[in-house]
């Protein structure tokens, strides 16, 4: 099992990797974040995507579906920027924050990346 630093910086080795933050839904802080810059403010993004988060789960629950969210992307011309809630026990509540540059990454092979790490997580 990976600690959160540990897991964040492997996540930055992903081709094309610009940033990456965990971040907790329910209050929109980042607990960890790695990479990033000052064209892209993590703990700005962090917030941003916890909105996008909760929008999701409120109209899941409004149209009664009981599946669990497995990523959120979000395409931009240059980037990819994915969210992926956390399925552990311990890790309720919180998702991970990856953005990406569309130049450099595979986003099928980011997305399988993403999830072994994630699975590999103690947080």
């Amino acid at each position: 099992m990976a600690d959160m630093d540990t897991a964040l910086k492997e996540i930055m080795e992903i081709d094309g990797a610009i940033g990456v933050a965990l971040v907790d839904h329910t209050s929109g802080m980042a607990l960890g974040t790695v990479g990033g810059g000052k064209d892209l403010d993590l703990t700005v993004a962090a917030a941003g995507n916890t909105d996008v988060v909760r929008a999701k789960l409120r109209a899941m629950e409004m149209l009664n579906i009981t599946e669990k969210i497995e990523d959120i992307l979000i395409t931009l011309d240059t980037q990819y920027h994915l969210i992926r809630p956390l399925t552990s026990r311990s890790g309720k509540g919180l998702f991970l924050y990856v953005a990406l540059r569309r130049d450099r990454s595979n986003l099928a092979m980011a997305r399988h990346q993403l999830k072994r790490i994630e699975n590999d997580m103690d947080v």
